[in-house]
């Protein structure tokens, strides 16, 4: 119940009293909203660290500190000495159903969306939304909390979030039908590979921003993320030119429809999630034209397993050629994994689908087989550094298989 929790939560140590800190979670697109909002902070002035899955950040400068419990705690204890007062952390339903929200102070909380795609670590559906919801209970009176209009996930989060918080309500009609009234809101949104603009819905905060935003990142997902970080800005009396020039100064992250050659087009994106591939593949199709849209893609060991067909089903259904390939198996059998993900791909679908397990030479055949006009889209990785194998860490990058598929 709420009233038995205890509201708000301490500073976690006395330095950290001046810091004021916006978590950011959901399923998907947690690490651009984290990176939108911290250079929307930058811009309008404020000395900002950073944490997401790419790392720590002071100023945008990146930290070289472990991702760790200990090492959170060294780069933010170390950005406040240096003058930080405001910290953009991403937060995944792991750490909160651990407990976190209840150590480390959130003032403010985004959520991204919720879909059931990391149901398995959770052990149930009502888990998984109840870790998310643990970051939003803690929120002090006079706080905000940034909610997707168009998530089913948000509603549900909307009933706990205490009274006295404020609601932010943002979305985009990618995401599906809108579910209430929305605060900032995307009539269309154009996509190309220099990036995205977004048309705005008529709205108090739309006229605030001139009813646009452009963003450097390519696909409606981001479209999507970049709203919720333009409505807590606004949320903060953060001025137009502040949130305008925040985008701008944010025009790619590594790994996020990362564009790494032309002609043809090679793009790698983190996406290994069946909803993430699903926008994903979508982008690249209404970018390709007359070309053929090649996927190279697969599935991790551990909690990927009830997924596994899902994520081959996506990309099945919009690519042209899917190549599913090895990533990370861990302590699994890859083939096992390989044969699920594929099993999945070849429902009655779209793709032309291969199997191809060295996970370099799946890139490198796609990428000799690709035309001019062709697409060819790597998943799952980004620019990770390393393949998981049962307990060791083999050296590999997917940037680097490019490179050498065109030597």
């Amino acid at each position: 119940m709420l009233n038995e929790i205890k509201r708000p939560v301490p500073a976690a140590f006395p330095w950290a009293e001046p810091l004021v800190t916006v978590g950011v979670t959901g399923t998907n697109g947690k690490t651009s909203t984290t990176h939108f909002i911290a250079a929307i902070l930058r811009a309008s002035g404020r000395r900002v660290v950073c944490q997401s899955t790419l790392g720590y950040f002071f100023d945008g400068d990146e930290l070289r500190i472990e991702r760790s419990e200990r090492g959170f705690v060294q780069a933010l204890h170390g950005a406040v000495s240096e003058g930080a007062d405001r910290a953009v952390v991403e937060v995944t339903s792991k750490a909160l159903g651990q407990g976190y929200a209840r150590k480390w102070r959130f003032d403010h909380g985004v959520f991204t969306n919720l879909t059931r795609d990391h149901v398995a670590e959770h052990g149930s559906w009502e888990h998984y939304l109840a870790s998310k919801a643990q970051l939003f209970v803690h929120l002090a009176p006079g706080r905000v909390a940034v909610l997707n209009a168009h998530d089913e996930g948000a509603l549900l989060l909307d009933r706990i979030v205490p009274p006295d918080v404020r609601r932010i309500w943002y979305g985009a009609p990618s995401r599906g039908p809108r579910l209430r009234p929305c605060d900032l809101g995307a009539a269309r949104v154009i996509s190309s590979f220099r990036g995205t603009s977004i048309e705005l819905d008529p709205s108090p905060l739309a006229e605030q921003l001139g009813s646009t935003l452009a963003i450097g990142l390519t696909g409606e997902v981001y479209a999507e993320n970049a709203l919720a970080a333009a409505a807590f800005a606004l949320s903060q009396g953060i001025d137009a030119r502040a949130i305008h020039a925040g985008f701008a100064a944010c025009p790619s992250l590594p790994g996020r429809f990362d564009v790494v050659h032309e002609n043809p087009h090679v793009v790698l994106d983190f996406a290994h999630t069946p909803d993430a591939l699903a926008r994903v593949c979508d982008t690249a199709r209404g970018l390709v034209g007359a070309g053929r849209l090649i996927v190279v893609f697969g599935a991790a060991g551990g909690f990927d397993g009830p997924k596994r067909p899902a994520m081959g089903e996506a990309v099945g259904e919009r690519a042209d050629v899917a190549i599913v390939t090895d990533e990370n198996p861990r302590n699994e059998d890859p083939r096992a994994i390989i044969a699920a993900v594929a099993a999945g791909c070849r429902q009655p679908n779209r793709a032309t689908v291969r199997v191809i397990e060295d996970r370099a030479e799946a890139i490198k055949t796609a990428v000799r087989e690709a035309r001019a006009q062709d697409l060819v889209l790597v998943t799952g990785r980004g620019r990770e550094e390393g393949l998981i194998r049962g307990s060791v860490v083999t050296p590999y990058s997917d940037v680097v298989a490019v490179q050498d598929a065109f030597v």
